[in-house]
């Protein structure tokens, strides 16, 4: 029982559609918006859904102008500035991201820059010269057509530059966060199965980190309580179902939405630290890095925690993610914290998410990923990791 509320501050979010059916309204209300639409979409997905031509018959009716921009694979800062110097001079009223997180975050950046004009490099955290962001943004409408980044609640446009050399990261303002988001389930129908798997693991593991961030709270703790029963119900029946599963599809929207509502208001923890580097230095897509690592990284922080803080309030919130997902009551704490592990063990063996190595990753490259893996989500971790303990999650899914 709460005794006490710590004082708390949440951020701003969109004005959230969430529902079957609920992609119907996307005409009627980016036209509230104005009519010359930039629609920003994945690249060949796009194209092979059902309801892309629908989409466009939509606009044409409605007498909407829209210009189109297509998003192959995750976004790099050159892919926006390109965009944003091809249309900045067409008076562009609202900007419409249809996809994945990839197509949402770029999206959110183009309409960040249309108005401003300047490099995105400007603006990206521990890049370039991190200039404050005043705006003003282009008005932005997002709707996922995948469950798990949760980037139509974010602030957040994770941008990546690929290589050795590479880079992942966020170019981030309140002014950047949606003001529609259209969360429709029926659109996960057409995801291929590694994509509902990838994804899905990334929101699960969003919720977790976020439930046990040291930035946690009240607010968003009631969230991903229902957020993580979601995931529970969804996940693994929306994956086995191949999307065609209406009431896992619902399930998964919603875990997904509440995830990004989540860590907008605590932050994340060590896997995602990973996943910027790892996202950044070798083709492995965001959801992969999640789903592969969650359950070595839940081992690591409460073996840390069990080591070096046995009264760290994470272990008590772990051991309830541990009853949430496998609904029942344990006996000890310790026996909940052994069965959340197998359990995100065996789903990661059940979703067949590859390990490390499948994309390039050996023993030589574990510290340079190390090196570059304590930005943000590092610093909200239950507990601070040495190196050979990152490193440890890291050789346990080459």
């Amino acid at each position: 029982m709460i005794t006490h509320f710590q004082p708390f501050s949440i951020a701003r979010l969109p004005r959230i559609e969430f529902g079957s059916g609920s992609f119907g309204k996307l005409a009627e209300i980016t036209a509230r918006y104005g009519r010359r639409v930039l629609l920003v979409t994945g690249g060949q997905s796009f194209d092979d859904a059902l309801w892309s031509n629908e989409l466009l018959g939509v606009f044409q009716q409605g007498e909407l102008s829209h210009w189109r921009v297509r998003i192959a694979g995750e976004p790099s800062p050159d892919m926006i500035n390109e965009a944003v110097t091809e249309f900045a001079a067409d008076e562009i009223d609202v900007v419409v991201g249809v996809g994945g997180g990839s197509a949402l975050d770029a999206a959110k950046a183009i309409a960040g820059l249309l108005r401003v004009q300047r490099p995105v490099e400007d603006y990206l955290e521990g890049v370039g010269p991190e200039l404050p962001y005043g705006g003003p943004a282009v008005p932005f409408i997002a709707v996922p057509t995948t469950a798990g980044t949760g980037s139509e609640a974010t602030k957040n446009a994770v941008l990546s530059k690929q290589g050795l050399d590479g880079y992942k990261k966020s170019f981030r303002d309140d002014k950047l966060v949606a003001e529609v988001a259209i969360v429709d389930p029926d659109l996960l129908a057409s995801c291929p199965a590694s994509v509902i798997a990838a994804n899905g693991m990334d929101a699960l593991t969003q919720l977790i980190e976020s439930y046990v961030s040291t930035n946690c709270n009240v607010f968003p703790d009631a969230l991903g309580i229902s957020g993580l029963r979601a995931a529970r119900d969804g996940l693994v029946t929306l994956f086995q179902s191949k999307g065609s599963d209406a009431s896992a599809r619902e399930r998964m929207a919603y875990a997904s939405l509440i995830s990004g509502i989540n860590l907008a208001q605590t932050g994340l923890g060590s896997v995602h630290g990973l996943a910027s580097p790892l996202g950044a230095f070798y083709p492995v897509p965001h959801g992969v890095v999640c789903g592969t690592l969650v359950a070595a990284a839940t081992e690591m922080n409460i073996n840390a925690m069990y080591d070096r803080e046995p009264d760290n309030p994470a272990l008590e919130r772990y051991a309830r993610v541990s009853e949430v997902l496998a609904q029942q009551r344990f006996k000890s704490r310790n026996e909940a914290l052994d069965n959340l592990v197998l359990l995100l063990t065996r789903w990661t063996e059940d979703l067949k998410l590859a390990g490390l190595a499948h994309y390039g990753l050996n023993h030589d490259g574990l510290d340079h990923v190390v090196a570059h893996s304590r930005g943000s989500s590092m610093k909200t971790n239950p507990i601070v990791l040495s190196n050979d303990e990152i490193k440890s999650i890291l050789v346990k899914r080459l």
